[in-house]
């Protein structure tokens, strides 16, 4: 059992009903879009004093919808995050169940950042991320912010989660997957990214493989080189010269 799979038996889901009463009003108005600017600000403050796992599940709430005007919106979310953050790791696992049902995880990942180190918030990621497949998706901006932030980050571990995502049937999502493996700066998904090719129909996609390869001087191996270079040359301004480097031009193959 890890660490988080305690954590998560030790507390209650978030978006459920708190286990502390004390919890509960001002939870009720922090998750309330309709609520007066004043009373949901001061339900904030009362939340975040409290730095408990409860409190930090509730605070949760306040990045589920916007309000205008943005600068007010802002402010909010910001006091909600560092009510969370200054929970410490209590908060962890209520972040986490978060993100497993949230339309989009922008604020709960900048709190596992501050939460965690780098070898348990990589860890985490890629938990998360493992949770998606590569199949149509309704909405699929929590998988691509995942995908995004482990950019950031670096080990054999990120690309081997990435790269079954350069197969994702969104687009967007297999150009942040190509940005990702190269920003792991190791030629190990050159032949994944060179197999893609083949299968790829976003000129964009196409240009970015190709960019990143010739970039870095990175070799397309021997038996991939035909069908990159065709697959190159079908749709971009790319080529593989016989040495199996890309180069920007055709005629090399």
């Amino acid at each position: 059992m890890g660490i988080f799979d305690f954590l998560r038996k030790s507390n209650p889901p978030p978006g459920g009903a708190p286990s502390d009463k004390k919890v509960a009003g001002p939870a009720r108005v922090v998750a309330d879009k309709r609520a007066q600017t004043y009373d949901r600000h001061e339900a904030i403050q009362t939340l975040a004093a409290m730095k408990s796992a409860d409190a930090a599940a509730a605070l949760l709430r306040r990045f589920t919808f916007s309000i205008d005007p943005s600068i007010t919106d802002q402010e909010e979310k910001e006091l909600a995050f560092r009510g969370i953050v200054d929970t410490g790791k209590d908060a962890v696992a209520a972040v986490v169940e978060f993100c497993v049902k949230a339309e989009a995880l922008t604020w709960p990942l900048k709190i596992l950042r501050e939460l965690l180190d780098e070898a348990d918030y990589r860890s985490e990621l890629i938990r998360l991320l493992g949770r998606f497949d590569t199949e149509y998706a309704r909405n699929v901006e929590p998988k691509q912010q995942i995908i995004v932030a482990l950019g950031d980050l670096k080990g054999d571990d990120v690309r081997s989660a990435v790269e079954p995502f350069l197969e994702d049937v969104n687009e967007t999502v297999r150009f942040h997957a190509v940005q990702t493996l190269f920003a792991q700066e190791t030629q190990a998904s050159v032949p994944a990214l060179v197999k893609m090719l083949a299968a790829e129909e976003s000129v964009r996609v196409k240009n970015k493989v190709a960019e990143g390869l010739m970039n870095r001087g990175w070799t397309v191996p021997a038996e991939l080189r035909d069908s990159a270079n065709q697959a190159l040359q079908d749709s971009s301004g790319f080529s593989v010269a016989p040495d199996g480097r890309v180069r920007k031009g055709a005629g090399y193959g």
